[in-house]
């Protein structure tokens, strides 16, 4: 086991910001994705296991700072000399000396940048510099924080890509932050969802959508003509404008597949899909709490 988590509280003055009642285990290899809206406690988490906020509990690992890196939302350098030297001055080598940091380097399409000064970077050579920076360390758990937070959607793409490529062969633990469902579906084969400071839930993606939505859901515009055909099947919690809805057998999906077709209707498919899923989570835990105190 590579980290146990084991009562964890964090507050920031009478407020709880962060509430871990049940453990929660990482290992070795494993790619966990944590969500949760604004507020949730998802950067306190990964501050209160780094140790840069004071916390009650339990944090047991055998994993040393040196062993753990992490890509931080913000990230500030010095801006009066070329990145090309602030690199080599951090990492303490120089680049024509480094194969592994060449290799980097030439995977980000990072060269042309090398020469610029950081204000000078876009916003996405700005993460690519840091992603560069965060994998130079070799280390056995690396966090990322909304790494592709404030980009345009094509930036996100090819970013996401890049990482989705590199980490596709390794083994390598990793732990992102997102608030972009579409990049946990890529990269997280775990997910630890929180709300308000508390875990609704924690286990594999597959499991948990199985728990929460089905073997499979269907998603169609959420309009009139959709409701009245999709009345008779279980519809879940989802976004205003769509309409989703469980299948729990080969059977299900066979009726609205053809339900659809027939009435000539737009549909998608999905057995992964995070965003809903973890909708659906909060919706189970809202219940459950709201049971408790009747």
């Amino acid at each position: 086991m590579l980290l146990t988590i084991k009562q964890l509280q964090v507050k920031y003055g009478k407020q709880t910001a962060l509430q871990i009642e049940q453990p929660i285990s990482i290992e070795k290899g494993e790619r966990i994705g944590i969500i949760g809206s604004n507020g949730a406690g998802k950067t306190t988490l990964v501050k209160a296991l780094l140790g840069l906020v004071p916390y009650q509990g339990q944090i047991i690992t055998e994993l040393t700072k040196e062993k753990i890196a992490v890509h931080m939302q913000f990230n500030h350098y010095v801006t009066t000399m070329p990145i090309k030297y602030i690199m080599e001055a951090i990492l303490n080598t120089k680049i024509k000396e480094n194969k592994e940091l060449q290799n980097l380097i030439s995977f980000f399409d990072f060269k042309p940048c090398l020469s610029k000064k950081f204000p000078a970077l876009s916003g996405g050579q700005k993460q690519k510099f840091t992603i560069i920076m965060v994998m130079m360390q070799k280390a056995e758990l690396t966090f990322y924080d909304e790494v592709t937070s404030g980009l345009d959607f094509e930036t996100r793409q090819k970013l996401m890509e890049k990482l989705v490529t590199w980490y596709q062969d390794k083994k390598d633990t990793l732990v992102v932050i997102s608030h972009y469902y579409e990049e946990l579906e890529q990269l997280a084969d775990k997910l630890l969802i929180l709300d308000k400071g508390n875990v609704i839930a924690y286990g594999k993606t597959k499991e948990l959508f199985r728990l929460y939505c089905g073997n499979a859901i269907f998603i169609v515009e959420n309009n009139q003509k959709n409701k009245e055909l999709t009345s008779n099947f279980q519809i879940l919690k989802s976004p205003n404008h769509l309409i989703a809805i469980s299948c729990h057998n080969k059977k299900e999906e066979q009726d609205l597949t053809e339900l659809f077709i027939t009435h000539n209707i737009n549909f998608k498919r999905s057995n992964s899909d995070i965003e809903i899923m973890s909708i659906n989570a909060r919706e189970q835990n809202i219940k459950k709490q709201s049971n408790l105190f009747e």
